[in-house]
């Protein structure tokens, strides 16, 4: 199972695998829980990703930008870190 969830200090955490089955879900979710403040969200709780979990972190910078609200992610795990050096996208997903 995979989730987003908001925690007390407003931040997202991402719960689970980011794997092509479960990416739609937990990509709505996501969107679900933006608000138009920034947002920071967080990858710790993260145990399992592909390119997929990629495409998801993308498409959640497009939306913030739409939403006009600034996005980073923190504690990223190496593999989804070596998936976006890979595919040139590192810049665009600001890792903090």
């Amino acid at each position: 199972m995979a989730e987003v969830v908001r925690n007390e200090d407003g931040q997202l955490g991402v719960e689970g695998s980011i794997t092509i089955d479960k990416v739609v879900t937990v990509a709505a979710q996501g969107v679900a829980l933006f608000n138009s403040g920034d947002l920071v969200i967080d990858l710790a709780c993260v145990a399992e990703v592909d390119s997929t979990a990629v495409s998801m972190l993308l498409e959640w910078r497009r939306e913030a930008n739409r939403r006009n609200c600034q996005l980073s992610f923190i504690n990223i795990p190496q593999k989804l870190q070596s998936l976006a050096q890979l595919y040139g996208v590192s810049d665009l997903m600001r890792f903090a």
